[in-house]
């Protein structure tokens, strides 16, 4: 958003002088390479994001257990194997605490469970644990969650280990908080899912790895959300195919570090739409609707760098009425290939430099030869700016108001126009 880029742009800029002092310290080398948008290589690869067992939808139940839930009543799983999960409950929980080396599978068969407080699914331990549908089932959390000790268990299912989600049928989930939490990796790889949730629907800690699998979200924050506030250089989200459809009141996608998709059908509704620090496109088609930016490049992560990458596919976004830009990167822009549309107000808005060399753009139904740059906001001689409470502009002249007091208290203005429109305590 343009109101917080005064002082965005000048750490940017401090942030550019120390990383490329310690290049030179160094010999050049810097974590930034670890994501180079330039070259239009993928940073992640699906065949080194996921095993043959995690793609495959169906469970060995040869030496399978079947358990039934029943009110009131725990199932606890405490070694490694393939479990059948059957039966209609309320306040029941799956408990899986196993060893630090097992794999387990969880098959649902029909299973519903509603609860009040806590999680449906709850892994406290596993090397590994599986969530297969085998036929439709469906989890529910209607009340305000409680902990477990110091464990915020905030999600329908809540896992702590390494989570993965396959399977041949729908699971259901309604949850006051979040759907699905996994403090690891997450990995979806097939089934169909229909959430709602106050808060997000998919949380990870370390990824969110997508290679297939139909997706309703109902979110009132994000609707995939991978952040570790540990590690800035995880916290990515991988798509590799899939159908998603997303209305959530903040972050359609949502990661630390990478945002990387590779195919799938995305159609996102939300305030924004693709919110990282390096988002590469490299197919599939994705259309946005935003009340804010479609897709976002920002500092979030030191350890890639900042930018928007289009290398394939096919990106439809269209913007609300206001202060709103359809791609807005706080680094670069790089168009390598791809069909890209954008329409609203600003279209295009980069802090640092552009490169289009291929692809097909179109800005308000028109086609592009060069991509234009909305960072400045246009409008008349400028005035001064809004303050903490942003003041807005003079209507004669597009600026703000002449008076430094307001711009030093955040006094609004006369209902201007947006051009001119300032940041900071006294912006320009």
């Amino acid at each position: 958003m343009k109101m917080k880029r005064t002082f965005t742009r000048m750490a940017a800029a401090v942030t550019a002088v120390f990383l490329f002092a310690a290049m030179i310290l160094t010999g050049g080398s810097g974590t930034m390479t670890s994501a180079s948008a330039e070259n239009g290589t993928p940073v992640y690869s699906s065949s080194d994001l996921f095993t043959d067992r995690d793609l495959k939808q169906t469970a060995d139940l040869d030496k399978a257990v079947t358990l039934t839930a029943e009110d009131g009543k725990e199932i606890r799983i405490t070694e490694a194997g393939t479990y059948v999960l059957t039966g209609m409950a309320s306040n029941a929980t799956v408990y899986v605490e196993a060893g630090d080396d097992d794999k387990v599978q969880l098959v649902l068969q029909d299973l519903r469970i509603t609860n009040s407080d806590f999680p449906c699914i709850y892994v406290y331990n596993a090397d590994k644990v599986f969530i297969t549908t085998a036929a439709d089932s469906s989890l529910m959390v209607n009340g305000t969650f409680r902990t477990d000790g110091s464990i915020n268990t905030d999600g329908a299912v809540f896992s702590r280990t390494d989570l993965v989600m396959n399977g041949t049928a729908e699971l259901t989930i309604q949850s006051t908080d979040n759907g699905v939490v996994c403090k690891d990796d997450l990995k979806i790889t097939g089934g169909s899912y229909t959430i709602t949730a106050g808060s997000k629907a998919f949380e990870a800690n370390d990824s969110i790895r997508i290679q297939d699998g139909t997706f309703s979200l109902r979110a009132g924050t994000d609707g995939f959300h991978a952040e570790n506030s540990d590690d800035d250089s995880k916290g990515y989200i991988y798509i590799g195919g899939g159908t998603m459809t997303i209305t959530c009141g903040d972050d359609g996608i949502h990661a630390t570090s990478v945002v990387q998709i590779d195919d799938g059908t995305l159609t996102i509704t939300a305030r924004e739409g693709l919110e990282g620090s390096f988002i590469q496109v490299n197919g599939g088609t994705i259309n946005i609707t935003a009340s804010d930016d479609g897709i976002n490049a920002a500092r979030k992560s030191t350890a890639v760098e900042v930018a928007v990458e289009f290398n394939g596919g096919t990106v439809n976004v269209t913007m609300g009425a206001g202060d709103t830009d359809g791609v807005d990167s706080n680094g670069s822009l790089y168009i390598n290939g791809g069909v890209i549309s954008v329409n609203g107000n600003s279209t295009f808005d980069y802090d640092g430099m552009v490169s289009f060399n291929g692809g097909t753009v179109y800005i308000n139904g028109q086609q592009a030869s060069s991509i234009p740059n909305q960072m400045m906001g246009g409008g008349g001689r400028g005035g001064w700016g809004g303050g903490r409470n942003g003041g807005w502009n003079m209507p004669q002249d597009n600026g703000g108001s002449t008076s430094p007091a307001d711009g030093w208290n955040g006094n609004p203005g006369d209902n201007g126009g947006r051009g001119g429109r300032g940041g900071g305590r006294r912006g320009w």
